[in-house]
C-alpha cells in the first residue's frame, strides 16, 4: 500500500486504491471530484479546507469528521455525506473497518484533549495505515499497531522531528511516511533528518521534498 499513498502538501494525504480516499485535503489545485471517502482530523485550516473537499468530493462521497464538528459541517455538506466519529472507537465505513485514535498535544494548547479530535487506522488489503492528525506521542497512541505510520513532524503544532522520530520508533511500522512539514511549519529538511534518527528496521519514505 505504500506506493498508493501520495501527498498534495502539508498533511493532505490521498491514498489511490480500489477506493480513492483522501486525509485532510487542502490546497487541492484541480477539480477531480474522484474521492469516495474524506477523512478530516480536526478543523483547523489546514486540515478543514472546504474550497478543497467540494473538489475532490462528488454525490457519493462520505466525510468522516470528528463528532463536535458535526454542527458545521453537515450544514456545508449535508447529512447525507457526512459521518461523526469519537476517539476511540471502531466503524465499517464503504466495507472499511476504521478505528479512531485520538490526537492531542500533551506540552501545547493547540490541540487539547477535550476536544476528541482524531487520527484514523484504516485497514486496506490487510494493511494497517495510521494517519495520526495534528498530535504528539501520548498514552493514547503510544501503543498503536500499525504496518504504515504517517506522523508529522514538523514542530511548533506537533512533534517535532527529533520528538516523531521518537514516536515512530516506539510503535515500530513497517514503513513511516513523515508529514506536516515543509510549508506551513517545518523546514523542508525535516524529513531527512528524521529519516536518520528512525530504527534501521522501519523504512522510512520520505514524499514532502
Amino acid at each position: 500500500m505504500k506506493d498508493k499513498i501520495s501527498i498534495n502538501v502539508h498533511s493532505s494525504i490521498k491514498i489511490s486504491d480500489d477506493l480513492i480516499i483522501y486525509f485532510d485535503p487542502f490546497k487541492i489545485e484541480d477539480d477531480v471530484h474522484d474521492a469516495d471517502i474524506i477523512f478530516i482530523t480536526h478543523d483547523h485550516y489546514d486540515h478543514y479546507d472546504v474550497e478543497s473537499i467540494k473538489k475532490v468530493m462528488n454525490d457519493n462521497t462520505k466525510i468522516v469528521i470528528p463528532d463536535r464538528m458535526a454542527t458545521f459541517v453537515l450544514g456545508t455538506f449535508g447529512p447525507r455525506h457526512v459521518i461523526g466519529v469519537i476517539p476511540n472507537e471502531v466503524y465499517d465505513i464503504e466495507g472499511i473497518m476504521v478505528e479512531t485514535v485520538p490526537s492531542y498535544n500533551v506540552n501545547k494548547e493547540y490541540h487539547p484533549k477535550s476536544n476528541n479530535w482524531v487520527g484514523y487506522i484504516i485497514t486496506l488489503n490487510d494493511e494497517r495505515i495510521y494517519v495520526a492528525g495534528d498530535t504528539d506521542m501520548n498514552s493514547d497512541n503510544e501503543k498503536v499497531n500499525c504496518d504504515i505510520a504517517l506522523i508529522p513532524i514538523g514542530g511548533t503544532y506537533t512533534c517535532d522531528y527529533i520528538e516523531g522520530a521518537s514516536f515512530v520508533n516506539e510503535i515500530k511500522p513497517k514503513v513511516v511516511i513523515p508529514t506536516h512539514y515543509g510549508s506551513i511549519v517545518g523546514d523542508v529538511n525535516d524529513g531527512e533528518k528524521f529519516k536518520e534518527l528512525i530504527d534501521s528496521n522501519i523504512e522510512c519514505k520520505l514524499l514532502i521534498k
